[in-house]
C-alpha cells in the first residue's frame, strides 16, 4: 500500500492520500459512514413557548417579551431563560437552531410534520392514534438500522404519541409502547414478564401449540390479510420481550439509585428521561418522550415557571449530564422540541397561543457541537430572520448524525416511491 501511495495507483496518478479523500468525499455526497448513534426525542406535546425559554427578546415591547428575564450560560455571549438556570450550566454541551418554523399551527398536522418531516396531505385524520400518513423518525431508524440485541429498536413511553407510528413500514418497525408511568413506585411494563405461575418451559410449550393451531397462516388466504400478518407479527415480538433478561432489565428502572432518580426528578418527565437512557444503555435506537401539557393558551408564565419549566430543566440537564459521564453522549442524538413555538404577542388570558411560523429546537450529542447557536429570529420572534430551517431540515440532519441516507427511498403499498427526508438541508452548522 505504500508503494501504490508513493507510485500512483496502477499508473492513474491517485496516491493514497488523494484516494481517501476521494472516498471521504464519496461517503458525504451519498453513502453514509458506518455510525452507531442512538437518539432520544423529548417532545413537548402542546408546544413550549421558546420565546420565554431558548429565545427571549428582552429588547422587544412588554406585550411580546414578557415577564422572564434573560441569564448568562456557562458559554460566553449565549443567553437564556431565567428558569432554566441548569440547562444553563450544560449548553457547552447542546445547541440551539433559532431559526427554525414551519407553516402549520394546529397541534395534529404540526405533530405530524415534526415527527416524520412531512407535512400531512389531505385526508390527514389526527383523532387516529397512530395516524401516520408518513413513517415516523422512530420507525425509520428501526427499519434501518434494525435492532440491538434482544431489546426493541424504536420505544415510546411512558405512552404513544399519535404520530409515533410506522405508517406503511408496517408492524414489524412500529414501537413498542411502554403504557405506564416511570415514576409510579410500582411501575412496570405491561405484558414484559409472563404470569408467575408459569414455568419457562410452559410458556415455550404454549408458544409452540400456538405456533402450531396458527399454522393455516402462511396458506395463500392469510398472506394477503395484512391485519393477520401484524398480529402474527406482534405475537412473536411479545414473546421475545417477554422471554429477554436484557429487556427486562432495561424495563427495570428501580435498579437505579435513589440519588439519581431524585436528581433527575420524580416526575412523569425525569423519570422518563432516566428511562430513556437506561434503554439507550441497554441497546434501544430510537426513544420518543412524549410529555404534556404545554399548551399554555391560559396563565402562560404562571404555568412554566411554577410547573412546566422546572421539570425540563432538571430532567434534560440531568439526561445530557448523564450521558456524558456514562461516555455515551457523543453516540447519543439528543432532540428537544414541541410541534410549534408560541405566539409573540401575548393574549388577553395572560397566554400565549399556537405559533408555527417560528421557534427554537435544541439539540444535543450524536455529534451535534455543543455551545453554538444557530440563526436567529426576529426583534419579536415573530419569524426567522434570514433562511429557516424547518422538519424537513431537521429529518435530514438527524438522519445523516445516525448513519442513514436522507435520500434513499421506500415504497408506499401503491408503489409510490418516498425519499427517507423530504428534501431536507442538512444543519451543517451544527456539525
Amino acid at each position: 500500500m505504500l508503494r501504490v501511495g508513493a507510485a500512483g495507483l496502477f499508473g492513474m496518478g491517485l496516491p493514497l492520500a488523494d484516494l481517501l479523500a476521494r472516498q471521504a468525499r464519496a461517503a458525504e455526497d451519498g453513502q453514509q459512514p458506518q455510525r452507531d448513534v442512538s437518539i432520544i426525542i423529548l417532545f413537548l406535546k402542546g408546544g413550549l413557548s421558546t420565546i420565554d425559554t431558548w429565545d427571549l427578546k428582552p429588547d422587544a415591547p412588554a406585550e411580546f417579551r414578557g415577564p422572564f428575564q434573560p441569564i448568562d450560560t456557562n458559554v460566553p455571549g449565549i443567553r437564556i431563560g431565567e428558569h432554566l438556570p441548569l440547562c444553563a450550566g450544560q449548553l457547552d454541551k447542546f445547541s440551539l437552531v433559532r431559526s427554525f418554523g414551519h407553516r402549520n399551527s394546529d397541534h395534529g398536522p404540526a405533530d405530524h410534520y415534526m415527527l416524520t418531516g412531512y407535512h400531512p396531505l389531505a385526508g390527514f385524520n389526527p383523532t387516529l392514534s397512530p395516524n401516520n400518513q408518513r413513517p415516523s423518525h422512530g420507525s425509520i431508524v428501526a427499519r434501518k438500522l434494525g435492532p440491538r440485541g434482544s431489546v426493541p429498536p424504536y420505544v415510546c413511553l411512558p405512552r404513544l404519541h399519535p404520530s409515533a407510528g410506522a405508517a406503511y413500514l408496517g408492524a414489524a418497525v412500529a414501537p413498542l409502547v411502554v403504557e405506564a408511568d416511570p415514576n409510579s413506585p410500582n411501575f412496570a411494563v405491561p405484558d414484559l414478564t409472563p404470569p408467575m405461575a408459569i414455568r419457562s418451559d410452559r410458556l415455550a410449550a404454549r408458544k409452540e401449540l400456538r405456533d402450531e393451531i396458527d399454522r393455516f397462516r402462511k396458506s395463500g388466504e392469510t398472506a394477503g390479510n395484512k391485519n393477520a400478518q401484524a398480529v402474527g407479527t406482534f405475537q412473536q415480538k411479545a414473546f421475545e420481550l417477554m422471554t429477554s433478561a436484557a429487556a427486562r432489565a432495561a424495563f427495570d428502572i428501580h435498579e437505579e439509585p435513589d440519588k439519581l432518580r431524585e436528581t433527575y426528578g420524580r416526575n412523569s418527565l425525569g423519570q422518563a428521561c432516566l428511562m430513556a437512557r437506561r434503554l439507550v444503555e441497554a441497546g434501544v435506537r430510537c426513544v420518543t418522550i412524549d410529555h404534556t401539557n404545554w399548551d399554555t393558551h391560559d396563565n402562560n408564565f404562571n404555568v412554566l415557571k411554577n410547573d412546566l419549566l422546572p421539570l425540563l430543566d432538571r430532567g434534560m440537564a440531568t439526561l445530557l449530564t448523564d450521558l456524558s459521564d456514562r461516555r455515551m453522549l457523543e453516540s447519543t442524538l439528543v432532540v428537544v422540541t414541541g410541534e410549534f413555538g408560541r405566539t409573540p404577542r401575548i393574549n388577553p388570558n395572560a397566554g400565549r397561543d399556537h405559533w408555527g411560523p417560528s421557534f427554537t429546537v435544541a439539540l444535543a450529542g450524536g455529534g451535534i457541537q455543543g455551545g453554538r447557536v444557530v440563526g436567529k429570529s426576529d426583534a419579536r420572534a415573530e419569524k426567522p430572520d434570514g433562511n429557516p430551517y424547518g422538519p424537513e431540515d431537521l429529518a435530514a440532519t438527524m438522519y445523516r448524525l445516525l448513519g442513514i441516507n436522507p435520500d434513499e427511498e421506500f415504497y408506499t403499498p401503491e408503489g409510490r416511491p418516498v425519499k427517507i427526508a423530504n428534501n431536507g438541508r442538512v444543519m451543517s452548522e451544527l456539525l
